[in-house]
């Protein structure tokens, strides 16, 4: 594929190659297709080009992976419904890819409003504007133009400033992550992390033999500030990770007066903090404070990316970070990320244009009016079966069984009717959780909701426990 020009019809070209691989004579059941810089070096295409024809598959249930093991397909003969297996993640995510099943277990906002469209015409322009330059490693850290957007985005007074310098952005959020763990010495140190957790990120710190204490999200909404500090007294802490100002999947907020003091109390502390940005700006009300609103910036990093708010075509992840620039310089070099340049520059033009705001308007309002109408189906078909959590942002719902069911028979039963949902305690490396199940109010295709809702009703019903 020497030559292809980074537009957005690369990836199909990368796509019929997928398809060509996975329907190849004598392929056997499963398939195990090349790592994203495989195809990238073997195809001289970037690597998010590859990530969204990967992508494509896996909305047609062609493509799914398994965590620090890579990508896997099926051949279209064998497409069935996949068999059950003892790591629960695994057995959401592959029947989640499945066609035809309604996921109810995904967290996907960008699906309601994607910029894709926007974000591909503007490359096109810029495309005229840039020839294109073999410089893949010119810019380990990523595009100068995107890190400056970045950087005056996340600047909130001259205190709180960001500079282009103090931004890095990588291939996909994992890649980034991998990175901070290693600058960071993380690998068996202990992190603290508000509970529920995404289980991406979960699943990436057990991988790194991080030891993990859970602070769960207590039922109003606070953190335990006296289990907080008595861990940073007797525990060897190496770093407290909290989300910025929506905490997910819970979809909740931290009142002003808890977050107060608990940023006092890693002050005292003088903890680092880790703050995940990933949904910071998809809460319904856009101007409550952010946790590095009351941190010393300087003990501070912060990491998110930019699927959640432009969609596929935008998987990057980035570390915002004042220390350790070196470290980080270096192991961003060593990692050699290739990024496609022109597409970054085409969504920090998005940024500075106004184009991000204008989008997030539209997306918020549209999250809220598809809340509420998954509020109000879940009150008529479940009744007092489920005890939701107020969302007050973002692309799912939180609930709890208000009887005590066996949540992973629960999860197989309605696998057997096609819907899939997401049980709690995948949100938990302890085993917190398990009364608790993530709900998506955002999926593709053409189902009957309400019917599906039922389903539920009639599950938490049948596995209660005597």
């Amino acid at each position: 594929m020497k030559g292809t020009r980074e537009t957005d019809f690369a990836y199909q070209a990368v796509y019929r190659y997928l398809t060509n691989l996975i329907n190849e004579p004598g392929s056997g059941p499963q398939i195990r297709l090349p790592s994203l810089r495989q195809l990238a070096d073997r195809l001289n295409v970037s690597i998010s080009t590859i990530q969204y024809a990967y992508s494509l598959l896996e909305k047609e249930g062609r493509v799914y992976s398994i965590a620090k093991s890579g990508y896997y397909a099926l051949p279209v003969s064998s497409i069935a419904p996949a068999p059950s297996c003892n790591d629960l993640l695994v057995t959401v995510y592959v029947n989640a890819k499945r066609p035809g099943v309604l996921v109810l277990s995904a967290d996907e906002p960008s699906l309601l409003q994607p910029l894709d469209s926007p974000l591909l015409m503007l490359e096109r322009e810029l495309l005229r504007q840039y020839p294109r330059q073999p410089q893949p490693g010119s810019q380990p850290c990523g595009e100068l133009e995107l890190r400056a957007a970045l950087a005056a985005r996340y600047t909130t007074s001259p205190a709180r400033c960001w500079h282009a310098d103090e931004v890095y952005i990588g291939a996909d959020l994992r890649g980034v992550l991998e990175i901070l763990i290693a600058v960071h010495g993380l690998k068996e140190a202990t992190v603290v992390v508000e509970s529920p957790c995404e289980w991406t990120i979960l699943r990436l710190l057990k991988a790194a033999q991080v030891r993990v204490l859970e602070l769960p999200i207590q039922i109003d909404g606070t953190l335990d500030l006296n289990q907080l500090e008595q861990w940073l007294e007797t525990e060897p802490v190496r770093l407290v990770m909290l989300s910025s100002g929506l905490s997910m999947p819970r979809g909740s907020r931290i009142p002003q007066d808890n977050r107060e003091a608990i940023a006092r109390l890693l002050e005292r502390y003088e903890s680092w903090v880790l703050e995940n940005d990933c949904q910071g700006e998809l809460g319904f009300d856009a101007d409550v404070p952010r946790f590095r609103d009351l941190l010393n910036p300087d003990r501070l990093m912060v990491f998110s990316s930019f699927e959640k708010i432009v969609g596929p075509e935008a998987p990057y992840g980035y570390l915002l970070s004042r220390k350790l620039t070196g470290e980080l310089q270096r192991h961003f070099l060593l990692r050699s990320f290739r990024l496609s340049s022109i597409r970054q520059k085409a969504i920090a033009r998005l940024y500075s244009s106004g184009r991000i705001d204008q989008h997030l308007q539209v997306l918020r309002r549209l999250l809220k009016d598809r809340q509420l109408h998954m509020i109000q189906l879940l009150n008529e078909r479940l009744g007092e079966a489920l005890q939701l959590v107020e969302p007050q942002g973002g692309a799912t719902l939180w609930a709890r069984s208000s009887r005590t069911v066996d949540m992973r028979r629960v999860f197989q039963r309605l696998l057997k009717q096609e819907v899939v949902i997401a049980p709690g305690e995948l949100f938990s490396l302890q085993g917190l959780h398990r009364q608790h199940l993530r709900l998506s109010h955002t999926f593709s295709g053409d189902h009957d909701l309400g019917a599906a809702l039922g389903m539920l009703g009639d599950a938490l019903r049948m596995e209660t426990v005597d």
